[in-house]
């Protein structure tokens, strides 16, 4: 078992773009839908996996690009340093006052440590300013707890 790190910050508005950060549904429209639904069918298939937005579900930063991996890393406490390194980083941006401070931040990352150390993903937002949004998770792998049959992203 590894854990993956995952970074995403952008617009607000982007994200949440909601259509694009759904998988597409396991079954294409049957035979004789609507043509726009098997269009629209298609652009979620093909758009899906290549989109850099946050997944609404964690496990499924699986499927996208596997350069879109931050660092990877078999020990969950060091997966959870990366993840305070982050949110210390970003920290002064951070649109709410409460959410930057050191004890709640060293809290997070001692959660996310205990989290990915019993299998669980962890995921993290924050709003920035501007407005924009951070995105952090980290995604257990080989296999997933909560969506065992999605692939690694740096496995053949």
């Amino acid at each position: 078992m590894h854990h993956h790190a995952y970074l995403w910050t952008g617009p607000k508005a982007r994200f949440d773009q909601e259509a694009l950060r759904r998988p597409p549904h396991p079954d294409p429209p049957p035979a004789g839908s609507r043509p726009e639904l098997v269009q629209r069918y298609r652009e979620v298939a093909a758009g899906f996996p290549a989109s850099d937005l946050p997944p609404l579900e964690t496990a499924y930063w699986l499927v996208k690009p596997g350069s879109l991996v931050r660092g990877t890393w078999p020990d969950p406490a060091e997966a959870a340093a990366w993840l305070r390194t982050q949110v210390n980083a970003h920290a002064p941006r951070f649109a709410s006052e409460a959410q930057r401070d050191a004890g709640h931040l060293a809290a997070l990352a001692a959660s996310a440590a205990d989290r990915l150390g019993s299998g669980h993903d962890v995921s993290l937002g924050f709003y920035l300013e501007r407005p924009s949004y951070l995105s952090l998770a980290l995604v257990t792998c080989s296999p997933n707890r909560a969506n065992a049959h999605l692939p690694c992203p740096l496995e053949p």
